[in-house]
């Protein structure tokens, strides 16, 4: 089964926007899994904008599920990573003033970097995994980076399917069976909604994890938040049965 990671960025941002601690994010995220979401993500900038460095600490001491931290792979970044120890780290090659990611790595141009850091998580025991987008190539770098998986950049896909062009989704099936075959393990996010998750799902080979924030957050306004953990439970579900 693919396994769901819930991106809890945006109750920050709501706790953010007040000044004090409510919603309060360690709640929240203990209440996700409880709800049974199989992974809590974060994504701390340097601004600490939403998730805050203190959050990635006080969430170690509760996740009892995947414990994902995405992020660029500068020195504050780096020591957070080591000093908590996630069962994941994300690699996402976004700007200091990026409004959220909006590129994969150039997984050969930064080959060398790649593979120090990832060196230093692993042998930290912390898994690894690269954002990347459908770059036959770059998937091909990254196989060599010593990453353990790879996160395809799936905010293409979302935008061919709003538009009913279904056809989207081959770059991505094409990505997750050569990185198969090259021994990596397939992540996925950006963009994923309840509108076209079980399609996606349905068409990935191998689709270990999905992380989703944005969408689940704002969807859970109308929803509730429970429901709608449960719901992509089962559209995850269904794509797997339907492969």
């Amino acid at each position: 089964m693919t396994k769901l990671s819930v991106n809890v960025n945006k109750i920050a941002t709501l706790r953010n926007s007040r000044g004090a601690d409510f919603p309060n994010v360690v709640k929240v995220s203990t209440d996700i899994e409880s709800f049974g979401a199989e992974g809590i993500t974060i994504h701390p900038r340097p601004d600490e904008r939403h998730i805050r460095y203190k959050d990635a600490y006080d969430l170690k001491k509760i996740v009892t599920t995947e414990f994902n931290i995405e992020g660029n792979p500068i020195p504050k970044f780096i020591d957070l990573v080591l000093a908590t120890k996630p069962t994941q780290v994300t690699l996402v090659p976004d700007a200091v003033d990026a409004v959220t990611s909006n590129a994969g790595w150039d997984t050969i141009k930064n080959q060398d970097f790649l593979k120090e850091v990832i060196a230093e998580f692993k042998a930290n025991g912390i898994r690894t995994s690269v954002f990347i987008d459908t770059n036959s190539k770059l998937i091909e770098a990254a196989a060599t980076t010593g990453a353990d998986r790879i996160e395809l950049y799936t905010e293409d896909f979302a935008t061919q399917y709003a538009k009913g062009n279904f056809e989207g989704v081959k770059p991505y099936t094409q990505s997750a069976v050569l990185a198969t075959e090259l021994g990596l393990g397939i992540n996925a996010g950006h963009d994923l909604s309840l509108d076209n998750i079980q399609y996606f799902t349905e068409n990935i080979p191998n689709l270990l994890e999905v992380s989703i924030g944005h969408a689940l957050i704002a969807e859970s306004l109308y929803l509730g938040l429970e429901n709608v953990v449960n719901m992509y439970k089962h559209k995850l579900k269904v794509g797997n049965s339907k492969k």
